[in-house]
């Protein structure tokens, strides 16, 4: 750390990380990070996801979890939009990300091409 601007650049990214940790009325992405999820890719597939959130600048919270229970589908994420339906995306690739960025949390349209479940909204 070498000046107060650095300090506050610091700060207002750390405040930004722990807002991002408010999942109240946020759209919640999670990624299957079990063995099976890293071995097929699901550490690019973060990646991704929090390069391309972070680009738009949209206000999302990204978190992990361990095997989602469909390995021959891995890498798989988890959208959940405040009071719509689970969508879990499997067979990802990082390229694949960007459209599920921008037609399903941008514009509220599931990509069907990448669904592989659907949960009902209160069904967990």
């Amino acid at each position: 750390m070498k000046s107060l601007n650095e300090l506050k650049e610091l700060r207002e990214k750390l405040q930004k990380n722990m807002s991002a940790r408010d999942k109240s009325d946020k759209v919640n992405i999670v990624v299957g990070m079990g063995t099976c999820g890293i071995a097929a890719g699901a550490r690019k597939i973060l990646q991704a996801i929090m390069k391309e959130t972070e680009k738009r600048n949209i206000d999302v919270v990204v978190s992990q979890t361990g095997c989602i229970g469909m390995c021959e589908k891995e890498p798989l994420l988890d959208v959940k939009m405040p009071g719509k339906d689970r969508i879990t995306y499997g067979n990802l690739s990082e390229k694949d990300v960007e459209k599920i960025i921008v037609e399903h949390i941008i514009n509220g349209k599931v990509v069907e091409k990448f669904a592989v479940a659907r949960l009902e909204e209160g069904g967990e």
